[in-house]
């Protein structure tokens, strides 16, 4: 809801060469704060972990409107990613425990598909509040979404068989808990691939507004749509024929997307290109977070799920900063940006023709 309004926002307080940051600071609080997301949920619950994440986002949301320096809404961004390094890893891990491992991938395709549809409703909410209302609407509406989410969660049994009472010690987070190894090959397929992603949120406001698309969250609604109507089946696919195989699918489709709007030099060309990335995108996420899911040991699955996202948020900030330089507000640079985005999928594909360990063909 917030993501397309942010950018003429940032501008607005003299901000403009800053708007890497709007994405990069906050994907680096949510990768900062994944160790402890993880050591928590795998220790006190999943659903505490859930709560805290949107808890950080309700209280964002109504700090924005009282915000007026560039610093000050730096800052809060940079805060604000904590709602994300908690929440997701929560939930999956949560799908985890009451799902067996055959149907982990439409699980997890099913977690997607009800974040995708936030993802394609928020953008076209927010566009529609900021033209016909104001900013501090988007902002409002964003709290008020976040509050009902806790309302919803507070209503689930947590599924942690050994809890453990919160104690400080708790949050001292060791070197074991920084990453889980066993996660690896899809942690590298992750960071390579969520370059676009974030490349995608930075840039893409900018290059529909020199399109002439005027609601700017339009352009994410194609992405969310076309995420949401391939996630399910991708997510069964890899539980039917294996993770890797359906990753050189959905890595190929990135790099096509990437390339189409590269070359978009019209609207339509444009809205094409987000699509298939969109398609591409919705397959990558849940087989991935499957897969690190079938080769995470039980006790540690939180870890396990923390690492995939620890290297998806790394790959969105690197995304987000190396697309704002690239781009630096010239529209003539449009065309190397995602040209380096399709590059670096490609590169995640050949890695997973070459790779051979860890691999499971059925999880």
């Amino acid at each position: 809801m917030l993501i397309p309004e942010l950018p003429s926002y940032l501008t607005s307080l003299g901000g403009q060469d800053y708007k890497g940051l709007i994405i990069s600071l906050f994907t680096a609080t949510a990768m900062l704060s994944r160790p402890f997301s993880g050591k928590l949920a795998d220790r006190i619950g999943r659903i505490p972990v859930i709560v805290t994440g949107s808890a950080v986002c309700f209280i964002c949301s109504l700090f924005y409107p009282l915000l007026s320096s560039v610093s000050g809404f730096l800052l809060l961004r940079f805060v604000h990613g904590f709602s994300t390094g908690f929440t997701p890893t929560g939930q999956a891990a949560y799908l985890a425990d009451i799902i067996p491992p055959d149907r982990r991938g439409e699980a997890m395709g099913f977690l997607g598909t009800a974040g995708t549809l936030g993802m394609a409703g928020g953008p076209a909410i927010g566009g529609l509040l900021g033209n016909h209302f104001s900013l501090n609407a988007v902002f409002y509406c964003s709290s008020a979404f976040a509050l009902l989410s806790m309302a919803i969660v507070f209503n689930i049994r947590e599924t942690l068989v050994e809890k453990h009472r919160f104690h400080p010690a708790l949050i001292k987070v060791q070197r074991r808990d920084l990453f889980e190894p066993r996660v690896l090959t899809p942690c590298l397929v992750m960071v390579l691939c969520s370059f676009a992603y974030g490349a995608v949120f930075t840039v893409i406001p900018d290059f529909g507004e020199f399109t002439g698309i005027k609601n700017k969250g339009l352009l994410f609604t194609y992405l969310t749509v076309a995420s949401l109507l391939v996630r399910l089946i991708g997510g069964k696919a890899s539980d039917r024929f294996g993770r890797k195989p359906v990753l050189y699918v959905s890595t190929l489709l990135i790099v096509v997307g990437m390339l189409c709007i590269a070359l978009a030099e019209s609207r339509m060309l444009l809205i094409v290109g987000v699509t298939i990335y969109g398609l591409g995108q919705g397959t990558t996420s849940p087989t991935l977070l499957a897969w690190a899911t079938d080769l995470s040991a039980a006790e540690n699955k939180g870890r396990g799920i923390a690492s995939l996202y620890i290297f998806m948020e790394l790959g969105i900030g690197l995304g987000a900063l190396g697309a704002a330089m690239i781009y630096a507000n010239k529209p003539e640079n449009f065309f190397a940006t995602f040209v380096v985005c399709a590059s670096l999928s490609m590169v995640a594909f050949l890695y997973l023709a070459i790779i051979r360990k860890p691999y499971l063909t059925r999880p």
